[in-house]
């Protein structure tokens, strides 16, 4: 099953237990009118993809992902490389996340197409578009 079928299925799919659960946002971060989808990177990579961001929003972090909260819909048009995960409505499989990073402004958003190229190029995968052509940067 590919992850962007799964995460459609996730999207559908009641929050019960055991199951995937929302990513809970901090008090004065919780307004999303753009809804919210969120990255979530393999653990080990995590530090360094928040280092390198210039305004990173809401990180969470397990023992497996660092979860980036995005704006609802992310996916549309890109590709995400393997191993990252999109979790769309940011509910994730995750075990007890933690909130490692919050942003100083009101918005919990980090920006999507410096994300995405980070992951890219820390996987080694050319940046995609959903036409199929690689990006040119």
């Amino acid at each position: 099953m590919t992850h962007r079928l799964a995460d459609r299925l996730t999207r559908m799919r009641r929050t019960g237990a055991g199951g995937p659960s929302r990513l809970p946002l901090p008090p004065g971060q919780d307004h999303t009118p753009l809804g919210c989808d969120a990255v979530g990177v393999p653990a080990q990579h995590g530090p360094r993809v928040l280092a390198h961001l210039s305004r990173p929003g809401c990180v969470f972090a397990d023992a497996d992902h660092w979860w980036w909260i995005v704006p609802a819909g992310s996916d549309l048009g890109l590709i995400w490389p393997d191993p990252v995960r999109y979790a769309a409505g940011a509910y994730v499989s995750a075990a007890r996340p933690r909130l490692v990073h919050t942003p100083e402004g009101p918005a919990p958003y980090t920006p999507p197409i410096p994300l995405y190229l980070m992951v890219c190029r820390l996987t080694g995968t050319p940046p995609v578009w959903s036409g199929g052509l690689p990006a040119s940067c």
